[in-house]
């Protein structure tokens, strides 16, 4: 049974994890195993390096953060209140001279084409793309307090939809914020994939009209139902895969073997829990373990981390690590409004 630690800050635990793992993975990005023991010795000795730069996984968590405070200061948590602030956050970073960290091409594509005035974020998505963006930068929503969990759904469904409109991108950037919102809470990790699986078939013909419109008409399905039911098919099968991992597979072995490399949705989701559940009270293990692996390193080591902190809190993190993150300053200030 693992211990709970209670009131240990968990938003900034979780924002702080989440851009550690960020900044442990990006330089293992597109490296196999081997490669990256040669480069860093043995992985359970993994150093973050001297100057901790995040990739665009960090950049668009931060987005999508100030975009939800700006959308919560302004009244109750709805669709109308949050598209704005978020296409515009969305904007800003495509814009912005520091989107220079290999971001990815559905990100910089749909990002292009809400940048047009009057055009329906619906025909700027890419309904075709189940890539990880999404999902690496959702937990901010599973870390904001007061909402319900038809708003924490829907507002997670809606910031992957902005660029990643497949139904599995909506459904595992779902499945992402409730998994950080769970921990957050107190959730024991080793009945999680329970309550996930639980959540996907509870919402496995959910179609949140008022948050997501019409997008599911932009696909080939025959009706909406149809449309998310693909998603989380996909996603009730990757959790299977967790759950007889977190049993058979040994710590030393490269995760992506188990659950997959992580470029798509549904596995860097996997891959980023598969990493934290076996080591749920070694949170810089779990980090390491998760950046020594041959897929999307960053995005897998991101997720870890927010699933670490979520559980753990702040105090999960090494000071000497955390003073050296970049963007630090924005990370604790979303996490202190959201821990007060």
């Amino acid at each position: 049974m693992t211990t709970f630690h209670a009131s240990k800050r968990p938003a900034s635990g979780s924002l702080i994890g989440l851009a550690l793992g960020d900044a442990l993975g990006f330089p293992t990005e597109f490296n196999d195993v081997p490669s990256i023991l040669a480069k860093c010795g043995p992985w359970r000795e993994m150093e973050l390096p001297r100057r901790a730069i995040v990739s665009d996984d960090t950049q668009m968590t931060l987005a999508f953060g100030r975009a939800l405070r700006t959308a919560m200061d302004r009244g109750v948590l709805a669709p109308q209140r949050l598209e704005r602030p978020l296409r515009e956050e969305f904007v800003d970073w495509y814009q912005s001279p520091e989107n220079n960290r290999a971001p990815g091409r559905t990100c910089m594509t749909a990002c292009s084409l809400l940048k047009e005035e009057g055009r329906l974020w619906q025909d700027a998505s890419q309904i075709g793309s189940k890539g990880c963006g999404a999902n690496m930068r959702v937990a901010p929503v599973g870390l904001a307090p007061g909402l319900s969990d038809e708003q924490r759904a829907g507002a997670a469904q809606l910031q992957s939809a902005l660029t990643h409109g497949h139904p599995t991108a909506l459904a595992a950037s779902d499945l992402t914020a409730r998994a950080v919102h769970l921990l957050a809470r107190g959730t024991d990790p080793a009945g999680l994939v329970g309550q996930l699986r639980s959540y996907a078939h509870d919402n496995r013909s959910r179609y949140h009209r008022t948050w997501l419109g019409d997008l599911w008409t932009r696909s080939q399905d025959p009706g909406p139902e149809h449309f998310v039911g693909r998603g989380w098919d996909e996603c009730l099968q990757i959790l299977d895969r967790v759950e007889e991992a977190v049993r058979t597979v040994s710590p030393e072995t490269d995760p992506c073997l188990a659950t997959g490399a992580g470029w798509i949705a549904e596995e860097a989701f996997a891959t980023g829990l598969l990493c934290f559940l076996l080591f749920p009270d070694e949170p810089l293990t779990a980090l390491r373990r998760a950046a020594c692996s041959s897929g999307d390193s960053d995005s897998i080591a991101c997720l870890a981390g927010a699933f670490a902190g979520a559980w753990l809190g702040a105090d999960a993190w090494p000071t000497e690590w955390a003073d050296r993150i970049e963007y630090r300053g924005d990370l604790l200030a979303l996490g202190a409004l959201w821990d007060a």
